[in-house]
């Protein structure tokens, strides 16, 4: 069995994509994990900015380039089970293995802010910003939510700085 492993390192990415990586860097990089597909590429604007989806027969990072030229986040989903065994940490963390609830409570422990919003969880600042959303049967928690987070995004240190005035 191969092993990958994927730190993230918020503000400043994810394991071999930096932020700011430049786009045709992004795609090469993107396309050495599997198939890739690139959304909105000629006319990256606000609404509709340009994505470079990175699918391994086991899990989907999505990353972001508003501008169309360097790379502002990163959301990876949750890996599936295969023949490669795939692990998402953060500062030791397995993100995906660890229910959601009990890496909120380590990563406040960490003197993190976390704002915990049931679906959805922020840790402004950093930025990593976490769902529980799940299109698939998955294992429930005691409140009827996703046990585990489905999706992790990292992004710069502003990134949910708004969720902090809300």
């Amino acid at each position: 069995m191969t092993r990958m492993d994927i730190e993230l390192n918020p503000p400043d990415g994810i394991t071999g994509f930096p932020l700011g990586m430049p786009a045709e860097a992004v795609k090469a990089a993107a396309a050495a994990l599997g198939e890739i597909k690139v959304q909105d590429e000629e006319a990256p604007d606000f609404f509709h900015p340009m994505k470079v989806l990175a699918l391994h027969p086991q899990f989907e990072i999505s990353f972001t380039l508003p501008d169309g030229r360097s790379l502002a986040s990163a959301e990876v989903w949750i890996p599936r089970p295969g023949p490669e065994e795939i692990t998402v940490r953060f500062r030791g963390i397995d993100v995906f293995r660890t229910p959601a609830r009990q890496l909120l409570e380590q990563l406040a422990a960490m003197g993190l802010t976390v704002l915990d919003e049931k679906y959805y969880a922020y840790v402004p600042g950093l930025s990593l910003g976490f769902t529980r959303v799940a299109g698939h049967e998955v294992p429930l928690d005691t409140d009827g939510e996703p046990l585990y987070f489905q999706a992790v995004l990292t992004g710069p240190a502003d990134y949910y700085d708004y969720k902090l005035t809300d």
